[in-house]
């Protein structure tokens, strides 16, 4: 899982195995291993049909319905937004970038401006 953050803005960008582990498990995390302590970022599966963030003890828990994991599942769906307090939140589908890139991009979803 990629995020982005920028002021008040975060992104999360799921890859095609984050987003079937959220399916099955209702819980996909992150972590970055600073020097004092990690910074971990999650999805959890919620009973709430909002999309809401937190930051609580260097975790920041992005809250999904049951009904946006599943329609990000099963359908073409690419993500959801929502704001948390001041903050704008997006949760989507990671595409494989269309310039040469040397990330890793196996595990991406197929990027739809390649279809001719």
């Amino acid at each position: 899982m990629k995020i982005r953050i920028k002021d008040n803005s975060v992104r999360l960008r799921l890859t095609m195995s984050e987003i079937d582990q959220l399916g099955n498990t209702g819980e996909v995390a992150c972590r970055t291993e600073f020097i004092n302590q990690p910074l971990v970022y999650r999805i959890l599966q919620t009973d709430t049909e909002a999309l809401v963030t937190s930051f609580i003890e260097n975790e920041i828990i992005t809250e999904l319905s049951a009904n946006m994991i599943k329609e990000l599942v099963e359908t073409e769906r690419i993500g959801f937004e929502g704001q948390s307090g001041p903050v704008k939140i997006l949760v989507e589908k990671d595409f494989a970038c269309i310039d040469n890139t040397m990330e890793d991009q196996s595990d991406n979803f197929p990027n739809p401006n390649l279809k001719c």
